[in-house]
């Protein structure tokens, strides 16, 4: 069949036409309806990615949810909406495929208590077929990871992680899989951004390959099984994501997560089209994402000619608000695993005068930034430098009377702090290390205590620090300073292998984080969010 894209365009024009209702029907022309519907099958997938353990949902800022506050997601809700898109599906003729992009991990006190478990019940209640492995899949080791895998039914994917001298995953993690739904078949690829091997802790026996290659060896595969139509389930993000389109051939469907962006039609916040078209190397390939932590679930619907191709597309992504129904059995199911966090995430620790978000605690300065780096400083004494990483702030404070599980949610990695001796020299090239990723958001970016620094984003990466100052001044390239971390960046983590290999003195077993700015909040009783220009662009 020869590739047409002006063809393929006209009949994007008439699938959009008609989708007025949350899931309503988006073919509009009934004879290009029967006309494709004659070639090959109709099917819809149904996605999501970046839950992040958020069950009950995320205020604005991402802060927990309160009751009589705005609050988008929960499982609930999100399975509610999944259950009508699947039932919509249904009485369409189309094939329905609910597709998770990963990082179901790490977020929110669920994690922390479950370790998985309570994701891995959610998802067998609403049916997920397929999952890609994310990054945060991996904070806990090995033997968190195996834990989930040996209770979900369906398969976790990743096309790009060599797991074969892991014996713990070694034969729970497949390149690819092939569904089928309703008497259609696809093939399904997983990717994993190799970030994961610095920003997570997956252990020495996993290895994180090149994903474009990856991809393109397991995309021939299906096709060599006779699969016509394969989506990818990507976990490397937005950027990553067009390149893996106009790379690698075979290529359908991409269902994104990671750089947790919305992409989507009329809907506020979104940074592009649902789906985003990109050509490829031999067909057109579309790009779906749908920001995070269950605030919106998507639905791709993809009529196929005979040979599997798409000869036809139409979406909608759907805000998972108050007015979604929940679904009573997964209700149920969060219930149960919320019983025995009431008692320790209710207990309160103090009161913020103002709400402190995380939305951009990767990219620049921010109050929460600076409230946890204030914090561990002052609990480490004979430290002058405090030094945290952005990508360890998984929630927002709210404003109002604050719990220990509005900390947890924050910091729900179990990092402990980390104290270390070093030269000024390989200070700075720690702080290079956290800007580097600039001017993209990037977990490593550093917030700061007891030192000011000024950066060039547009610096070529490793020039970008233009001054750095302690109270004493600015910063010796020789003095050997008192710094506290965290043991997640002292060991390397984020790519602070500076930290690690330049240390002249080091302890790791310190506090742990979170019972360190919740006794931080305790002792002083009342916070508001500051921002002091301590790190400052110029």
């Amino acid at each position: 069949m020869r590739h047409d894209p002006t063809i393929r365009l006209s009949r994007r024009t008439l699938l959009r036409a008609a989708a007025a209702l949350p899931w309503a029907a988006p073919l509009a022309a009934p004879a290009l309806r029967r006309a494709l519907a004659a070639d090959g099958a109709r099917i819809a997938l149904i996605h999501l990615n970046d839950f992040h353990s958020k069950h009950e949902g995320v205020a604005d800022g991402g802060a927990t949810c309160r009751e009589g506050l705005p609050c988008a997601g929960t499982s609930p809700r999100l399975a509610g909406a999944i259950r009508e898109a699947r039932a919509a599906a249904f009485a369409e003729g189309r094939a329905p495929f609910l597709l998770d992009a990963g990082d179901q991990f790490m977020g929110s006190l669920f994690y922390t208590h479950h370790r998985g478990l309570a994701e891995a019940a959610v998802q067998r209640a609403v049916g997920t077929m397929a999952m890609a492995l994310g990054n945060h899949e991996f904070d806990n080791g090995p033997e968190t990871l195996a834990r989930y895998a040996a209770a979900v039914p369906f398969p976790l994917l990743s096309a790009n992680l060599d797991a074969r001298a892991e014996p713990l995953l070694r034969d729970r993690i497949t390149a690819s899989t092939i569904l089928e739904s309703n008497g259609a078949r696809i093939g399904v690829i997983g990717l994993t951004t190799t970030e994961t091997a610095t920003s997570s802790s997956p252990g020495p026996t996993l290895v994180f390959t090149d994903p474009i290659e990856a991809a393109a060896r397991a995309a021939d595969g299906l096709r060599r099984q006779g699969i016509g139509t394969v989506v990818v389930l990507s976990h490397l993000g937005l950027p990553a994501d067009r390149r893996l389109a106009a790379e690698v051939p075979g290529i359908d469907a991409i269902v994104g997560g990671h750089s947790h962006l919305l992409l989507a039609n009329g809907l506020p916040g979104a940074v592009g089209p649902y789906p985003t078209v990109i050509g490829g190397r031999d067909r057109d390939v579309r790009i779906t994402q749908v920001a995070c932590h269950g605030r919106y679930l998507g639905r791709l619907d993809l009529d196929l000619a005979g040979d599997g191709r798409v000869a036809a597309d139409a979406g909608t992504v759907r805000p998972i608000g108050p007015e979604v129904a929940p679904d009573a059995e997964v209700q149920a199911v969060v219930a149960e695993y919320a019983k025995p966090l009431g008692e320790l995430r209710l207990r309160p620790v103090g009161l913020a005068e103002a709400s402190f978000p995380n939305e951009t605690c990767r990219d620049g300065e921010c109050a929460l930034g600076n409230l946890v780096a204030e914090a561990a400083l002052a609990r480490s004494p004979g430290a002058e430098i405090a030094i945290v990483n952005g990508g360890g702030l998984r929630a927002g404070l709210p404003a109002g009377t604050l719990t220990y599980g509005d900390v947890l949610a924050v910091l729900p990695f179990g990092n402990t702090l980390a104290t270390l001796t070093i030269r000024g020299g390989a200070l700075r090239a720690a702080l290079e290390n956290g800007l580097s990723r600039l001017p993209g958001p990037a977990g490593r970016f550093p917030h700061l205590a007891g030192l000011r620094v000024t950066f060039d984003p547009a610096a070529p990466p490793g020039q970008r620090l233009r001054e750095a100052r302690t109270a004493d001044g600015p910063l010796d390239p020789d003095r050997a300073y008192r710094v506290v971390t965290i043991n997640f960046m002292r060991g390397g983590g984020d790519g602070y292998a500076v930290l690690r290999n330049e240390a002249l003195e080091a302890y790791d077993d310190g506090p742990a984080l979170e019972e360190v700015v919740a006794d931080y909040l305790q002792a002083r009783g009342r916070v508001a969010p500051v921002l002091d220009g301590r790190i400052g662009r110029g």
